[in-house]
């Protein structure tokens, strides 16, 4: 994407990397990746972050383009994670005079990644910001906001007082390019939320808290569309459901890990047995071959989760352990849990998944446990039946 004005005086100069399928080596980006930074044109200039070192050339052009022959004053860092940040270093060069803005712990933190830019007398080429404080470029007041864990300590957003946009960092971000499913923010933003910043919910509600206070006409994010009017309210409420780890939708999660197939066959017939009994949403994946990042993002979506899992080793099969193991690093809680395990010989999967729940938060095993031996036999459906009953009780 080429710059464009998203008000008269704030331009976007991101970036879209059509062609990146892993987004931080570990999430699935179909539709590629866009970095998002913005230029405020005004008595003063002030760059908002930079780009990821894969997009930085096309950033510089976009940068250029837009600042025309004027000169910029100042680079505001929200977020000092590389895929934002690793322009920094390029675009001081290109403009000796220009100052960077930041946090405390950002500038604690810059070293790790480059030299702190310095002035040909050696002072610090930075000015460290705290929360309330605001900064002058002529018509636009900018005021500073703290945002620590949003989904690092030295993360700030920044408050436009005269076009009332928020510039949120990685928070309201999502999958995708610049334009990727325009008319559906939700889906990606939601896989984004819950494996990025879900183990974060309570910073996230901080800052919503002191966004109420405010006249937000848009938020301006490092990932995603800029948001405006319903799809802006629409991202807000999605986010008070997310970060206080409320039930999004109602329905039931299963998610399975089957070895040679029988506990994925049993899976699809619960599932047909939670419809007949009225289930409003019945939603699946396979542990063995679906996107992980989308099994994270349902097992928050939704307020109870069937997990079905072949035994493995005294234990339970790995892909179903990679899995609750995400769970707990992102603080799943508040949920209702029923479990499947299936052996041949020595069942286990349930006693490890049982483990691994009763470390979490407020997290409830549904009775009763379902054992299978192989494959699903008549003799199983009773079995699963009640569980189905059990767990939407």
């Amino acid at each position: 994407m080429q710059t464009k004005k998203i008000t008269n005086d704030i331009c976007y100069i991101g970036v879209d990397d059509a062609d990146l399928r892993l987004f931080e080596n570990q999430y699935h980006t179909p539709e590629g990746m866009c970095y998002n930074s913005y230029v405020i044109l005004d008595d003063k200039v002030a760059v908002m972050d930079t780009s990821d070192g894969r997009t930085l050339e096309q950033w510089k052009e976009n940068l250029t383009k837009a600042l025309g022959d004027r000169q910029p004053d100042y680079l505001i860092v929200h977020h000092l994670e590389p895929d934002h940040a690793d322009g920094i270093a390029d675009v001081c060069a290109m403009y000796p005079g220009l100052r960077i803005v930041c946090s405390a712990k950002a500038l604690q933190m810059m070293p790790q990644y480059f030299p702190v830019p310095t002035t040909a007398d050696g002072e610090q080429r930075v000015t460290v910001v705290k929360e309330g404080d605001t900064l002058s470029l002529g018509r636009h007041t900018l005021r500073f906001i703290m945002a620590p864990m949003i989904h690092w300590p030295e993360v700030m957003m920044t408050y436009d007082e005269t076009d009332h946009a928020l510039f949120s960092a990685d928070a309201f971000g999502k999958f995708g390019v610049y334009d990727a499913d325009a008319d559906d923010w939700a889906c990606e933003a939601r896989r984004y939320y819950f494996n990025i910043c879900g183990k974060y919910g309570a910073p996230v509600t901080t800052v919503l808290k002191k966004a109420a206070a405010l006249q937000i006409d848009r938020i301006l994010p490092l990932h995603g569309p800029v948001l405006e009017g319903g799809k802006m309210a629409e991202a807000l409420r999605l986010y008070t459901i997310w970060s206080a780890y409320d039930v999004e939708t109602e329905g039931v999660f299963i998610a399975h890990a089957s070895i040679h197939g029988h506990t994925a066959e049993a899976a699809e017939r619960l599932a047909e047995i939670l419809k007949e009994k009225g289930c409003p949403k019945v939603a699946m994946n396979d542990l063995t071959t679906d996107d992980l990042g989308e099994a994270i993002e349902d097992a928050f979506r939704y307020g109870r989760m069937v997990c079905m899992a072949s035994s493995y080793d005294a234990g339970v099969f790995p892909p179903m352990y990679d899995f609750l193991h995400h769970l707990d690093i992102k603080t799943y809680q508040r949920r209702r849990v029923a479990l499947v395990e299936n052996g041949s010989w020595a069942p286990t999967a349930a006693k490890t998944m049982r483990g691994m729940f009763e470390k979490m938060k407020q997290v409830e095993i549904v009775e009763p446990v379902v054992t299978l031996r192989g494959a699903m036999k008549d003799a199983d459906i009773p079995s699963l039946e009640a569980l189905a009953e059990a767990i939407l009780k």
